[in-house]
């Protein structure tokens, strides 16, 4: 049977918690999940480590957006992964693109160098560069340990041709680790035909809010997605997930 990993993606101590409860390997630990990630701030990292002692990745992403970083955003970048790497991360989850749409290679070998001999991780700026192939052999010889994708489609079903090549490709020098759309029946689909066994998921179920009093006419920021609703993973969804991982795999 081949190894198998399924990393869950949380953004606060519970879903930590309900992550390693429910079976995960690891964690990719970040803030405001509900606009694709942002880098965790220092008490959620140790309150993680406090909760759990389950495999830390922290992500590190200055803001929303693209993956264009000015010299500050390079800067900050930089001191996360010296603070994390300091503080006891498992590893860092980082990617940093040039404005033609190629990996900065030249800028992430400074991060490399500074996460020394912890996990390295290029996350899903990945699925915005230009030559996907390319990019694969890049991170390879950088030192990555990871490339989170989801084929450079919105999700990873949808770009299983692409996880599939990468796969194949990358012959077991990196690990491929599928994201997007992930849970126990795309990892059923996807595993036997793109042969990847590792898995990224966030496994969200939305709670409601304690709140009994709600103001009506006024939004606290994402009033689109209901600001009363909360985004938690589910010990639940990632117990299945790991159920047929383990047992596809």
């Amino acid at each position: 049977m081949k190894t198998t990993i399924l990393e869950a993606c949380t953004d606060c101590v519970q879903s930590a918690i309900n992550a390693q409860k429910g079976g995960a390997d690891r964690i990719e630990l970040c803030s405001n999940l509900v606009i694709g990630g942002l880098t965790p701030g220092k008490a959620l990292f140790d309150l993680v480590k406090k909760y759990t002692d389950i495999k830390t990745r922290v992500l590190l992403r200055p803001r929303y957006g693209d993956y264009c970083y000015n010299q500050y955003e390079f800067e900050q970048l930089k001191e996360e992964v010296q603070m994390y790497c300091e503080m006891g991360a498992d590893g860092v989850v980082i990617g940093m693109l040039n404005p033609d749409g190629t990996l900065d290679t030249e800028r992430m070998a400074e991060l490399i160098k500074a996460a020394g001999n912890k996990e390295k991780a290029l996350h899903r700026a990945f699925d915005v560069c230009i030559d996907p192939m390319k990019a694969l052999e890049e991170a390879i010889e950088l030192g990555f340990d990871t490339i989170l994708t989801s084929g450079q489609k919105e999700t990873a079903w949808e770009g299983k041709e692409m996880l599939k090549a990468l796969q194949e490709k990358s012959a077991g020098r990196i690990e491929i680790l599928a994201a997007s759309g992930i849970g126990a029946e795309s990892i059923e689909k996807l595993l036997p035909y793109t042969g990847i066994t590792s898995y990224h998921m966030s496994g969200k179920i939305v709670v409601d809010s304690m709140m009994k009093y709600r103001k009506e006419g006024i939004g606290l920021g994402l009033s689109e997605r209901g600001d009363y609703a909360l985004w938690q993973t589910s010990e639940e969804e990632i117990v299945k997930a790991v159920k047929v991982l383990k047992t596809t795999g």
